[in-house]
């Protein structure tokens, strides 16, 4: 395997590619952070790493790609909305070899919370594979803040994946810190 140092984003594209209409939103919203030096959001982003996939590609094609910029991934961010729970796209097929394959720890970050004390009340938005194997894998569960992602990107990883307290979601003292509570 080589050297592993790129963040896998993963979300529901909803079966469209108009970004309006799916979670793709999400995933541009990070780019802009990432490319914007005003934040503190800077990572290496691992869907540019290889070859862009056309549309018309063929689906082995595509898994093919996924999985060559996955086995390249320090961490997984896992975007989550109200779109997520749904089974179809490729959204499970990733999810399943993050964490069966390659042993990737995933940041969950949730759209629309403000911060996450109860990971396990959210379970009715994750989708079927994370659901499915929530016991073996490392995560942790963030709200989708640019401040929030930037410390758990810098953090969680295949190198370290200490939470505090053992939890795994961030403390009220780490809101407070960063002004959120």
């Amino acid at each position: 395997m080589g050297y592993r140092n790129g963040t896998y984003v993963a979300f529901n594209g909803c079966g469209t590619t108009n970004p309006t209409e799916s979670d793709m939103k999400y995933y541009g919203l990070l780019q802009q952070w990432n490319q914007n030096n005003q934040y503190e959001l800077n990572f290496s982003d691992s869907h540019k790493k290889t070859c862009q996939v056309l549309d018309s590609s063929q689906l082995k094609t595509l898994k093919d790609r996924l999985l060559e910029r996955m086995k390249n991934s320090k961490n997984m961010l896992l975007i989550i909305t109200e779109n997520s729970s749904w089974n179809r796209g490729l959204l499970n097929f990733e999810i399943e070899k993050a964490i069966v394959l390659y042993k990737i720890p995933i940041i969950v970050a949730y759209t629309g919370y403000t911060y996450i004390m109860k990971p396990a009340e959210l379970d009715h938005l994750w989708p079927e594979a994370f659901k499915e194997r929530i016991k073996s894998v490392k995560a942790i569960h963030i709200p989708f803040k640019q401040i929030v992602i930037a410390d758990a990107l810098s953090q969680f990883n295949i190198h370290s994946c200490k939470l505090t307290d053992g939890l795994n979601y961030y403390s009220k003292d780490a809101y407070k810190k960063w002004g959120i509570l």
